[in-house]
């Protein structure tokens, strides 16, 4: 974080030597690069590390609503046309951009209000990942310059993520598509653009035609949770032989698929298979959370029903009692490396194999039993 104003100034002058060497005009570089503004805010949000993790059933709520039900279904019948075309030429089903807009902006109500070029030029000026918003203030830059956007009107999130959509610069230079034909890509102003740039991302990205994301699926009795994550999926026919049905108890029908299991909330919260559509929804987003809300927000807009299991209530998880966790774990053999506060991969494994080796369910997830038998208060 620069120590002064003169420490900004500095970096800035870096930033357009930069910029002229990959090319951008005189013009952008002395008139935009030139007067952009320290945000001192977008650090504090950068650097900020949340107390508590976000239980499912606090995530899941807050996004898969009602009302975003309803309106996406509105709005669903309100562009089927360009949906139905998009559909055809990308492969991408109606509901899945109604769900991924919905998640994402409120289905354009709210794209973010922070100045995206003073903020990729704050974040550029940090130490910590400089290089890579360097990289996205240049996209940017070259963005306004091929599409002659006001300063003003480059608005988005304190990370630079811009539009309906909520691209980052690279994924607009990259994706970004003038799908209603007036000569510029406009994800902020034009509807018909985001959809069809957010179509054509999901394509790039790997979306498998006639595939749904996955679903919600029930677990038989005695199941052994032997296979979790994306790590141990196995195709659909291994899954119909353990016992694993539809959530309504009807079978699962056993195209040549592989599926991975999901607990986010542990075996007392709801089940999901994710098939290759929900890895593309996480090359999106990197949130399993996220990949199931948009999931089952598409489903729920197709005319699907609630979750046969509702999501349990749970507590909070703090940071320092997950350390404490995994420290207790390495401490007992059971090797989660560097203590964190995040349940990642590896934490979920060592946990796996501890609660197994207690005779606790071995889900891999950090339940009050889990604590109580690692001795964590």
């Amino acid at each position: 974080m620069p120590a002064s104003a003169d420490d900004f100034a500095s970096c800035v002058i870096k930033l357009k030597e930069t910029a002229q060497e990959q090319g951008l005009s005189r013009d952008t570089i002395d008139n935009t690069l030139a007067k952009v503004k320290y945000v001192s805010r977008v650090i504090e949000l950068d650097k900020k590390q949340p107390e508590f993790s976000q239980t499912f059933d606090n995530y899941f709520s807050k996004r898969v609503t009602d009302w975003r039900v309803k309106e996406g279904r509105k709005l669903l019948k309100e562009n089927r046309e360009l949906l139905n075309e998009l559909s055809q030429k990308y492969g991408v089903p109606p509901q899945y951009l109604m769900a991924f807009w919905g998640l994402e902006t409120n289905f354009g109500s709210y794209k973010g209000k922070m100045p995206v070029l003073d903020s990729l030029a704050t974040l550029a000026c940090d130490p910590r990942r400089s290089k890579y918003f360097t990289g996205e203030l240049m996209k940017a830059l070259k963005l306004k310059e091929e599409y002659q956007f006001k300063s003003s009107q480059m608005v988005g999130s304190w990370a630079g993520a811009m539009g309906h959509t909520q691209f980052m610069p690279s994924a607009y230079a990259k994706y970004a598509v003038d799908g209603d034909g007036d000569g510029k890509a406009d994800l902020w102003n034009s509807t018909i653009d985001a959809l069809t740039s957010a179509a054509n991302f999901l394509n790039q990205l790997g979306w498998q035609r006639n595939e749904r994301w996955g679903r919600e699926v029930k677990l038989p009795n005695d199941f052994s949770y032997g296979y979790l994550g994306k790590d141990k999926a196995q195709p659909l026919a291994e899954w119909v032989k353990l016992g694993v049905t539809k959530s309504d108890d009807a079978p699962l029908s056993t195209p040549d698929m592989n599926a991975a299991l999901y607990l986010p909330a542990g075996h007392t919260g709801p089940a999901f298979l994710g098939y290759k559509n929900f890895d593309v929804i996480m090359r999106w987003n990197r949130s399993e959370f996220y990949a199931i809300a948009v999931g089952h927000l598409a489903d729920r807009i197709n005319g699907g029903v609630s979750l046969a299991v509702k999501p349990p209530k749970q507590d909070n998880l703090s940071r320092a009692r997950v350390k404490s966790l995994q420290a207790k774990l390495n401490e007992k053999g059971f090797d989660v490396g560097k203590p964190d506060g995040v349940m990642g991969n590896n934490s979920k494994t060592g946990l796996r194999a501890f609660q197994l080796s207690v005779g606790l369910v071995a889900d891999g997830f950090p339940s009050e039993a889990t604590f109580k038998a690692l001795g964590v208060i």
